[in-house]
């Protein structure tokens, strides 16, 4: 099994609202594209001070798990997923850092 983990990092501050929406509409495009295994997302949790820190600061976390690196390279080909992330990043500029990783044990 692989996991992606994306860190989603949105330049503006978006209304809770928006990003509940924007963390829906990735989740259910991984899974209508029928490849992953699961999908988690979660919000950012600040602390005081981090943005003092020069790094990419995420606003989300998105982690999804699949069977393979054949099939994370066929979710990320997905027309779907291709429509979510274009329609999100016309209303508003964000950036991505990723990493796939084998599972990690807690």
């Amino acid at each position: 099994m692989v996991t992606h983990t994306m860190l989603v990092a949105f330049d503006e501050p978006l209304p809770d609202t928006e990003l509940d929406q924007y963390l829906t509409d990735i989740e259910q495009a991984m899974l209508t594209a029928g490849l992953a295994q699961s999908v988690a997302t979660r919000r950012h949790l600040p602390v005081p001070g981090e943005e003092a820190i020069p790094a990419l600061i995420a606003t989300a976390i998105v982690q999804v798990t699949v069977a393979d690196l054949d099939t994370l390279a066929k979710a990320f080909a997905d027309p779907g997923l291709h429509e979510v992330i274009a329609r999100w990043k016309s209303r508003h500029s964000y950036r991505v850092a990723w990493a796939n990783h084998e599972a990690i044990a807690s």
